[in-house]
């Protein structure tokens, strides 16, 4: 089982494909090979379905349910060789809606947070719409103060794309790289080199515990913030898609859901 799930991350890697989605490939067909046991390399559409309703049934999301999906078709067909089509639907994802901080809030969220490199990075997260993985990532020569840009380099999908940066951090952003290599990660951990995703996490949840939110947010949070106050400033969605790097505008007009004003001018009956 070993030998074929290196095989799995090796092709993914050539790929080009990204650490999360290479990890979550390779959890998902660990998990699929225990449950078929020693006769895994033989497609049996009826015992994928089975797998996948034994994962329902513990709990997995459907998100979680459509990765295990994908990383066994990528195995019978790209490490196998094997063509028969898997004509199994993806799990439905839940439709909900995306925690959204107020302004107010992550104003809130920036002052109970005492370290001031950590303070700037919740600002920059928020101000740019950047995901926790492209924080982290972020390097000196990706940063145009000048041009108030960012340059996200490799980001979901592997793809660049430019994001927008508030004039008001340029000065912070400057103290902070003064002195520093284009090479270097704006955001360095203690030891040096760059902070890892839980750390940048860590950070989030501290703010938002001591500001006393009772809202269920996440990083996360400050990128679906970033595109819905777009929004609400009246910023083409076109705009806010491209600012995402989404690539199908439907995932950036779920924000209008939270954001429509003519819901909020209707008043109840009661």
């Amino acid at each position: 089982m070993q030998n074929e799930l290196q095989k799995i991350e090796d092709e993914l890697k050539m790929r080009h494909y990204s650490p999360k989605t290479i990890k979550a490939y390779r959890n998902g067909a660990r998990k699929y090979f225990e449950y078929k046991g020693a006769d895994f390399q033989t497609l049996n559409e009826e015992n994928i379905k089975k797998f996948l309703l034994s994962c329902q049934e513990k709990g997995e999301s459907s998100e979680t349910q459509n990765l295990s999906l994908n990383a066994i078709k990528f195995y019978y067909k790209n490490i196998l060789k094997n063509y028969q089509k898997i004509d199994i639907r993806c799990a439905r994802k839940n439709k909900k809606l995306p925690v959204v901080l107020t302004r107010d809030e992550i104003s809130q969220i920036i002052e109970a947070t005492s370290n001031s490199k950590h303070r700037l990075m919740i600002s920059l997260a928020y101000a740019s719409g950047m995901r926790v993985s492209e924080i982290v990532k972020l390097k000196v020569a990706d940063l145009n103060l000048e041009d108030l840009s960012i340059h996200i380099k490799q980001a979901k999908g592997g793809k660049d794309r430019i994001s927008i940066l508030s004039e008001k951090l340029v000065n912070d952003l400057r103290n902070l790289i003064a002195g520093r290599s284009g090479n270097d990660f704006v955001f360095e951990s203690e030891r040096g080199g760059r902070l890892t995703e839980r750390t940048a996490q860590k950070v989030f949840e501290n703010g938002l515990k001591k500001s006393e939110i009772k809202k269920q947010a996440t990083f996360h949070s400050l990128r679906h913030s970033f595109a819905t106050h777009l929004l609400e400033n009246g910023t083409d969605v076109r705009y806010v898609q491209e600012l995402l790097g989404h690539q199908n505008i439907r995932t950036t007009q779920r924000y209008t859901q939270v954001t429509n004003p003519q819901l909020k001018n209707i008043k109840s009956p009661l």
